[in-house]
């Protein structure tokens, strides 16, 4: 199974913006957000997604990426 990357804390750097004002824009706790920044989250309400992305003007894959697994056997790439 692959896994979900979090990007979060590079579209902040790129829009200059601290966790803190995210967090006040967002209206969702400090220690909320440091969690999904730092990717110590399983889940994500759709709600709280599209607020970030309104408070950093970006798209949700702006934050989140997809990795797939690497197959262990090279004859599974066929």
């Amino acid at each position: 199974m692959g896994r979900i990357i979090l990007r979060l804390d590079r579209v902040m750097a790129d829009r200059k913006m601290s966790l803190n004002e995210l967090s006040e824009k967002v209206g969702v706790a400090n220690v909320n957000l440091s969690k999904l920044k730092n990717g110590h989250i399983s889940a994500i309400r759709f709600s709280t997604l599209i607020a970030i992305c309104e408070a950093l003007n970006c798209q949700p894959g702006d934050i989140l990426e997809y990795a797939p697994d690497e197959p262990a056997d090279p004859e599974q790439v066929k």
